[in-house]
C-alpha cells in the first residue's frame, strides 16, 4: 500500500512536468492554436474542432549556437484578452475591431513565445530578453497543410541579380498548384493562398516587420508544407539591377538580422476564412502592426494623381512639344485642378541624374511647377529611387519640402532585408516630421501604414505598368483578368495596393499589344473604373494622359469622383479569380463595384447594407451592349432602389461596374 501510495505521488507530481502542450482559443471558440513545447517547439491550428495546419516547426536560431526550441522548456505562462478598436481614418474602413486571446510562454534562455487566437486568424512571434544586443543566424517558421492542397503562390521571378535570389520587385503572378508541385529551388513571396477541405482558406502571412528581414516561403523536402527562408544582411553592395537603379548585395554577414536583446520579432500568421469573400476585408495586418507613431496625421491628404508615365506624357492637341518639361506639368496641373485631383506626380526623368536627385533637368522648373500647381490647389509628388535617397534623406528630404513638394513615390528598393526594411523606416520617420506622403514602389506592405500613416500605398502588384510590355495574348502567357480579380483576395490582405487604372484604351486579347508610348488594358473600359472601388489605395494613380480623359468627361469625371479612402467596407460576392463585388460607404454615400475575369457573368448583389425600404438613386458606370467585342463600350446608367433589393449587374468578358448609390 505504501509503495503504492509513492508511486501515485510521484506521478501526481510528474505530470505538471510532461504537461507540455498548451492551448488558447479564439473569442468565440471556434479558432484554437495548441502549442507543443517539448521535445522542440511546434504549432497547430484546428478550425471548428478539424485540422487546419498540422503541427508545425518553430525556431529561432542564434549565431553563437543557442536555439529557441534547444531551450523549450516552459518556465512561466501569461494569458490576456483584448476587446477594442483603433482608428484607422486612411483605410478602407474608419476603425479596426482588435479581439483576440493570447498565450505568452516564457523559455529557458531568455525568450517569450507569444501567441494569437483570433476569431479569423492565428499568430505567433518571439520577443527576446537578452542582455545585449544578439545575431540572428537563422528562423525557422513552417505551415504544414499537406502537399494536396491547392495554392495560389507569388513565386520569384525577374531576379534583378541571377546571382542573388533576394533581389525581386515582389510583382508575381499567381502559379496555382497543389504545394507539393511548387519548385522545390523556387521562392514565394507573402501573402499567399492555400485551399483547405471544405472549401476554406488559409492566408498565410506575416505582420509587424520592423528591423528585420521579410519572410520567403519555400516548400519542404517532403512537399507537405512551407519554411521560410530570409535574406541575410548585407555588408556590400553593387550598383546594378534593372537600368542600374538597384543596390544589388555583393556580401553578408553570414546572418540574417542584429536586433537588440529585447526585441520583438515579426509575427508569423494564418488566417483561416470559411469563405472567399471574407479575404479581401480581412483585417489582420493591421491588427497585427505596431500602433502609429505620428502624434498628428490631419496633414495627411488622400486622393488622386495625374500620373505622367504610363501614358509616355501623351498628350495632343495642345501648343507645344510634350514631354518632361515644364509646359507639360502645367498641362497636367491644369487637368488635375479641373478635375478635383489632388496631385500630379513628375516621375522619372525630372532629374536629370538617377544617382543625383538635385541634377535638376534642364527643361524643368521646379520650383515654378510647384508654385503653379499650389495655385490651382493640387500637389507635387515626386519620383525617386531609393539608392538616391538611402543615405541623403534628411538633408533632401528638408531641402524639397521647404521648397513644397507634398510627397514621393520611392522605387526600385526590390529588396526587403534587414538594411532596407530599417532603411524605410528612417525615411518614413523623417518624411512625417517634412509631412510628406510616401508610395513605395518595388517592395510589399508589411503593416508600416498603420505606425506610419504617411506611407499611402504600395506597389508589390502586376499593375497597369505591365501592359506596356507583356505578351498577354501569345500561348503560355499569364492570365492578366484572371489576376486583376486574384489580387482583391490574397495581395490586398496585406495591404493597399498602387495598380494604377484608369486605361482608356480598352482592349480584347485578340486586338491587345504591347506598347510603350501608347499603351492598352485588357477587359473593359468598366473593368478599369471598378478598379478605384475595389481595390484599397488612400493615393491613387489616374494613369492615362488628360488628353484621352478630356475626350471622355462623363467618364473621367465619374472616376475622378471616386474616393480613396472609406468609412465602411462589405465584401457581397466573389471567388477567387473567377469574380469580386465590393460595396464601401463614404459618408452617406455607398458606391458598389464588380469586376469579372474573362468569363461574362450576371451578378445578384444583395442590398442589405441599405436601410431597408428607403428609396435611393443610383447612378452606375456599366459595360455597354457592345462591350464584349468592343471593350470601351460603357454607360452610365440613372435608376432608383430601395433599400433590400437586389442589384442585377451584368459583366461583359472581362468587365467591370461601378454604381454610386445615394439616398432620394
Amino acid at each position: 500500500m505504501k509503495a503504492n501510495l509513492i508511486a501515485a505521488c510521484a506521478l501526481a507530481l510528474a505530470l505538471p512536468a510532461m504537461a507540455k502542450t498548451y492551448t488558447v482559443t479564439s473569442p468565440d471558440k471556434r479558432l484554437s492554436v495548441a502549442v507543443d513545447a517539448g521535445p522542440g517547439l511546434t504549432w497547430s491550428i484546428s478550425r471548428d474542432g478539424t485540422e487546419a495546419m498540422a503541427p508545425s516547426a518553430i525556431n529561432l536560431m542564434l549565431a553563437d549556437g543557442r536555439t529557441a526550441a534547444g531551450s523549450a522548456r516552459v518556465t512561466r505562462t501569461h494569458r490576456k484578452s483584448t476587446d477594442t478598436e483603433f482608428a484607422t481614418p486612411l483605410y478602407r474602413k474608419t476603425s479596426v475591431a482588435d479581439r483576440y486571446n493570447e498565450l505568452s510562454l516564457d523559455l529557458r534562455g531568455g525568450y517569450t513565445l507569444q501567441v494569437r487566437a483570433y476569431d479569423d486568424a492565428a499568430a505567433y512571434r518571439f520577443v527576446l530578453h537578452q542582455k545585449d544586443s544578439v545575431d540572428i543566424a537563422a528562423e525557422h517558421a513552417e505551415f504544414r497543410f499537406g502537399g494536396k492542397h491547392k495554392a495560389w503562390l507569388p513565386l520569384i521571378n525577374d531576379l534583378r541579380d541571377q546571382a542573388y535570389p533576394f533581389a525581386f520587385s515582389f510583382e508575381s503572378y499567381y502559379d496555382e498548384m497543389p504545394l507539393a508541385d511548387m519548385p522545390a529551388d523556387t521562392l514565394s513571396c507573402t501573402p499567399l493562398l492555400v485551399e483547405l477541405d471544405g472549401g476554406r482558406k488559409a492566408l498565410v502571412m506575416e505582420g509587424a516587420l520592423s528591423s528585420y528581414p521579410g519572410m520567403f516561403l519555400r516548400r519542404s523536402d517532403g512537399g507537405d508544407a512551407l519554411q521560410s527562408v530570409h535574406a541575410p544582411l548585407p555588408v556590400a553592395d553593387k550598383v546594378g539591377g534593372f537600368n542600374r537603379l538597384n543596390l544589388i548585395p555583393t556580401a553578408d554577414a553570414g546572418i540574417i538580422a542584429r536586433v537588440a536583446g529585447d526585441a520583438a520579432l515579426p509575427w508569423r500568421a494564418v488566417a483561416i476564412t470559411d469563405s472567399d469573400t471574407q479575404l479581401p476585408d480581412i483585417d489582420l495586418a493591421m491588427r497585427l502592426a505596431e500602433p502609429s507613431r505620428l502624434t498628428d496625421t490631419s496633414w495627411i491628404r488622400p486622393g488622386k494623381v495625374a500620373w505622367d508615365w504610363w501614358n509616355d506624357w501623351g498628350l495632343t492637341g495642345v501648343d507645344f512639344e510634350a514631354g518632361i518639361n515644364t509646359d507639360t506639368y502645367k498641362h497636367y496641373i491644369d487637368f488635375a485642378g479641373r478635375k478635383g485631383l489632388e496631385y500630379v506626380i513628375l516621375d522619372e526623368g525630372w532629374a536629370r541624374d538617377n544617382g543625383d536627385l538635385l541634377d535638376i533637368n534642364p527643361d524643368i522648373d521646379l520650383s515654378e511647377i510647384i508654385r503653379y500647381a499650389g495655385e490651382r490647389g493640387v500637389g507635387i509628388v515626386l519620383w525617386a529611387t531609393w539608392r538616391q535617397l538611402k543615405d541623403d534623406y534628411p538633408s533632401l528630404l528638408g531641402r524639397f519640402a521647404d521648397m513644397g513638394v507634398k510627397g514621393f513615390k520611392v522605387d526600385f528598393f526590390d529588396r526587403d532585408d534587414q538594411e532596407v526594411i530599417e532603411s524605410i523606416e528612417r525615411i518614413a520617420q523623417c518624411a512625417a516630421e517634412h509631412h510628406l506622403l510616401l508610395d513605395l514602389h518595388g517592395f510589399r506592405p508589411i503593416g508600416l501604414h498603420r505606425t506610419y500613416p504617411n506611407i499611402v500605398n504600395y506597389e508589390g502588384v502586376k499593375g497597369l505598368e505591365n501592359y506596356k510590355w507583356g505578351r498577354f495574348a501569345d500561348a503560355g502567357q499569364p492570365d492578366q483578368l484572371r489576376y486583376d480579380v486574384t489580387v482583391p483576395f490574397i495581395r490586398m490582405a496585406a495591404g493597399p495596393l498602387d495598380y494604377t487604372p484608369g486605361a482608356m484604351t480598352n482592349s480584347t486579347l485578340a486586338s491587345y499589344r504591347p506598347s510603350n508610348d501608347a499603351p492598352m488594358s485588357l477587359g473593359t473600359r468598366a473593368h478599369q473604373v471598378a478598379m478605384y472601388v475595389v481595390y484599397d489605395g488612400a493615393l491613387q494613380m489616374l494613369a492615362d494622359s488628360p488628353t484621352a480623359y478630356d475626350r471622355e468627361p462623363d467618364c473621367s469625371d465619374f472616376m475622378a469622383a471616386i474616393p480613396t479612402v472609406w468609412d465602411e467596407t462589405r465584401v457581397l460576392e466573389g471567388s477567387v479569380g473567377e469574380y469580386v463585388a465590393i460595396a464601401r460607404r463614404k459618408g452617406d454615400t455607398w458606391y458598389v463595384a464588380a469586376m469579372t475575369n474573362a468569363s461574362p457573368r450576371t451578378l445578384s448583389l444583395p442590398t442589405d447594407f441599405l436601410a431597408p425600404g428607403t428609396e435611393y438613386t443610383v447612378a452606375a458606370l456599366a459595360d455597354g451592349i457592345n462591350a464584349a467585342k468592343h471593350p470601351t463600350d460603357y454607360r452610365i446608367d440613372r435608376s432608383t432602389l430601395s433599400g433590400g433589393d437586389t442589384m442585377t449587374v451584368r459583366l461583359a468578358p472581362g468587365g467591370g461596374y461601378t454604381a454610386v448609390v445615394t439616398r432620394k
